[in-house]
């Protein structure tokens, strides 16, 4: 054999060997999700994931992330592409899909969680009924913060200033809450609302501060108004059915060791982290902040409570209406 054959050899069987961890070959398994690798779940959710799975194996999985939408772009199929096992894990909002998953929608609702951490803990108290919700294992379930409001054209300072604006919203579930406040609501991805605020197709985005600097919403937006009452929206890690249920039980464990509580935990985090500095940015750019009075937030809980009286008496899921959920969140 020629040393330049010889070296070919060797350099592909040390291809090999590095993937291999005492005499197996490691497992990869794909995780999809629709934003830049830079997101701040990335840092919080997404590769801490991977980095204690690598952990509690001893390597024997890894995680290679597809990230961008490199294996689907449009944020409303990620969970479709994990199900039909395009994906082994898949990042996904349920807001998108509000009728697959209204359970886990109810954390939406108008003054439940004062922050993304405490959002969180309310998923986790209800993870029972939300995780039945899902044709996949959920690894983490997470919020993020309380909305604030963006405008280009309009700001709004009372109730009054929301008459006729047509609102962007996360979620379906959020539509009866915002209608009884005088404005009309559309549910968008979020990759097409900074376009959307720009052009006039919508007046205003309700969504959480940590957008503002992943989505540069303050390119288009001139006005931010915080202190309307409302809640985070939900976010999901899932990993395909097909995929765990092929894995041994010590496999098992390790995905579970690597995922769960700590993990949806440090999604909450994270994202209040990022609303500080999606509310930094925005006043670095010159952005308007306007607080709401205590007067003017009465005023918009008022007109939301009989949209909120029929939600909780409304049959959510079967026979559990969203007051049976609301109280499963609280821990009640």
């Amino acid at each position: 054999m020629s040393i330049k054959a010889l070296t070919k050899y060797t350099l592909a069987a040390a291809v090999i060997m590095g993937a291999m961890v005492g005499g197996t070959m490691a497992k990869e398994l794909s995780l999809s999700y629709f934003m830049g690798p830079k997101h701040p779940m990335n840092k919080f959710v997404f590769t801490p994931f991977a980095k204690k799975l690598a952990e509690v194996s001893g390597g024997k999985f890894t995680i290679k992330q597809f990230a961008g939408g490199a294996l689907n772009s449009a944020p409303p199929k990620q969970y479709s592409i994990l199900v039909k096992g395009v994906a082994d894990v898949a990042f996904a909002l349920p807001g998108y899909t509000a009728q697959l998953f209204p359970i886990t929608n109810v954390i939406t609702v108008p003054g439940m969680a004062t922050s993304a951490l405490d959002g969180t803990k309310k998923l986790l108290n209800a993870k029972k009924l939300i995780e039945k919700e899902y044709k996949a294992k959920l690894l983490a379930v997470w919020a993020n913060q309380p909305p604030v409001l963006l405008t280009k054209k309009k700001p709004v300072r009372s109730l009054a200033d929301m008459k006729g604006l047509k609102v962007r919203v996360t979620s379906k579930q959020n539509v009866p809450f915002i209608e009884a406040l005088g404005a009309s609501a559309v549910s968008q991805p979020v990759t097409v609302i900074n376009q959307n605020l720009q052009n006039g197709t919508i007046d205003a985005i309700l969504i959480g501060a940590s957008a503002i600097r992943s989505f540069k919403l303050y390119e288009p937006a001139k006005y931010l108004t915080v202190g309307i009452p409302g809640s985070g929206s939900a976010f999901v890690l899932l990993m395909n059915n097909k995929v765990y249920d092929a894995m041994s039980a010590q496999e098992k464990k390790w995905v579970d060791a690597a995922s769960g509580q700590w993990l949806s935990e440090s999604g909450g985090v994270g994202f209040d982290k990022a609303a500080a500095g999606g509310m930094k940015i925005s006043k670095e750019k010159g952005v308007e902040k306007i607080q709401l009075s205590k007067v003017e937030q009465d005023k918009f809980i008022a007109a939301m409570a009989p949209a909120m009286a029929k939600f909780r008496a409304k049959k959510i899921s079967g026979n559990l209406t969203g007051g049976d959920i609301l109280k499963a969140m609280k821990g009640m």
